[in-house]
């Protein structure tokens, strides 16, 4: 609900006044993440005994989900009546490390893998740390008090379903080969 003019708004912070202005995008957010998140793990579920047999594959698909719970905690988390910012950054913070935890997993299970004909490591590890990046940015902005981390966190949620979508199509068609 967004809140409206007049005296009362002048005693509002900043940032939850411009947090407000998000709440159409974060409400859109939460459910795309969200749709797309369950469509992962239906399709992945499919083959999912080809996928398990393949760390590196398991590695990257767990990476893409847990970057989508990250922007669909960070959407929701943005909803929250009155929350501040030094809540809302935190927030951010947190869950980007927990999703930091995934990727560098991910990043440690492809860099071993003995496979010669992989030339894409680099590629494979750096695309999972950008929507993580986006919003460890994002919440650091938004605690200093800066709107900008707003951008960072919208951007940070439109990377996360771009990441996931091409990690999940490589997955699968990778496992039917």
């Amino acid at each position: 609900m967004r809140r409206t003019g007049g005296p009362a708004r002048d005693s509002i912070p900043i940032m939850v006044q411009d947090l407000d202005l998000w709440s159409e995008f974060n409400v859109a957010m939460l459910g795309a993440t969200a749709a797309l998140a369950g469509l992962v793990i239906v399709a992945s579920s499919v083959n999912i005994a080809e996928i398990v047999k393949a760390n590196t594959l398991t590695a990257r698909l767990a990476s893409a989900i847990a970057g989508l719970v990250l922007a669909i905690v960070a959407s929701a988390s943005a909803l929250i009546p009155g929350i501040d910012d030094l809540w809302y950054g935190a927030v951010l913070i947190v869950c980007a490390l927990g999703a930091g935890v995934f990727q560098l997993n991910a990043t440690i299970v492809i860099a071993r893998d003995p496979a010669p004909e992989d030339h894409a490591r680099v590629s494979k590890a750096v695309l999972g740390f950008l929507p993580i990046a986006a919003y460890l940015a994002a919440g650091v902005a938004i605690m200093l008090g800066n709107p900008s981390g707003l951008i960072l966190a919208a951007v940070g949620a439109l990377i996360a379903i771009v990441v996931a979508i091409i990690v999940s199509w490589i997955v699968l068609v990778e496992v039917l080969r």
